[in-house]
């Protein structure tokens, strides 16, 4: 078990080692554990810490300031909109003087293209742990919640087929860091990842090289097709959700996660549904993820998000565990 965490950033979990994720997880087990049991927690007495919100969050503020709260501390929220950032001020201003107040940063910026840089320049000149609640690249916490997720529901990870697939919505042009982050984790794991999308819905070449080259380490696989039929068929994992074209699109820069995209483009992509006919040709024992807000009636039908196959809410929960897991490692490890 890989031990030394404190003061270190979480931007992208591919900076962890496979052994730092795994401690990672046993930490978050170890919590969930205690919680249930009702045993206090109070890892990080006194400290405080600043989530920076740029978008709206449900899951991933609470899951923050309720943790921080069951070990301990204080989470101050932070609307970007009402701080001088929306005045002009610097991610290395606001970096250098809220590392000065408290213990870690966390923030959330999806904007494509600025989201991951302002992560990053902040990490160069905090002196205290940054926290990437999502960017335009990567969502380290989800994935983090969907390893554990997934240990829970099966006995071992090594060569599950695990689908990851392109869903249609309606509700905003939503980021790729959920599936970019799931790109690369779950091949850490020996799984035999399956990535299928329409095309123009490309994630980056990088992404893919890089997660065949985390296959190839740890003995799992990478498919990319368009055929959506192919990632269903015995699928034991399926992972159907929405990201935006923002790879393959360049017409524009906009918030992800603010911005309303309907085009006859988007519209052709309509069957892209994860519906009981579909699932029904994945394995007899298939389970249904979704890191939430799902887009119902457009990405799934009501009857599989709600249905016996889904674990949409113990994934939700796991949120929860793995932040608390997170913040006690970096803010108070050794």
């Amino acid at each position: 078990m890989q031990t030394v965490f404190r003061g270190r950033h979480f931007i992208n979990l591919e900076d962890f080692t496979k052994e730092e994720v795994d401690t990672m997880l046993e930490v978050s087990f170890d919590l969930k554990k205690k919680f249930a049991m009702g045993v206090p927690t109070n890892y990080l007495p006194n400290q405080s810490m600043f989530l920076m919100f740029f978008e709206q969050s449900t899951r991933t503020r609470n899951s923050m300031e309720a943790g921080f709260a069951q070990l301990g501390g204080h989470a101050g929220f932070l609307d970007s909109s009402s701080m001088q950032i929306a005045h002009g001020e610097s991610a290395k201003d606001t970096a250098i003087i809220l590392s000065r107040f408290g213990h870690a940063i966390a923030c959330r910026y999806c904007n494509w293209g600025y989201g991951n840089k302002y992560l990053n320049e902040m990490a160069k000149w905090s002196t205290k742990p940054i926290m990437n609640l999502q960017c335009d690249l990567y969502h380290p916490f989800q994935a983090l919640a969907d390893l554990m997720t997934m240990q829970e529901k099966l006995d071992s990870l090594k060569r599950v087929k695990v689908s990851i697939i392109w869903a249609y919505a309606e509700s905003h042009k939503k980021p790729i860091s959920v599936p970019v982050s799931q790109l690369l984790a779950f091949p850490r794991y020996g799984m035999d990842v399956w990535l299928a999308h329409p095309k123009g819905w490309e994630l980056p070449d990088w992404v893919i090289e890089q997660a065949k080259a985390n296959a190839a380490k740890f003995g799992g696989s990478v498919t990319v097709t368009n055929d959506e039929a192919a990632a269903y068929e015995g699928a034991q994992i399926v992972i159907p959700k929405n990201w935006g074209n923002w790879v393959t699109d360049q017409t524009g820069v906009a918030a992800a996660g603010a911005v309303k995209v309907v085009d006859e483009k988007l519209m052709a992509q309509r069957s892209w549904k994860c519906t009981e006919a579909k699932m029904a040709t994945a394995d007899k024992d298939v389970l249904y993820m979704h890191a939430l807000p799902a887009d119902r009636n457009n990405e799934v039908e009501e009857s599989v998000i709600d249905g016996p196959h889904s674990i949409v809410f113990d994934e939700a929960e796991n949120r929860l565990h793995t932040a608390k897991a997170v913040m006690t490692l970096l803010m108070g490890g050794r």
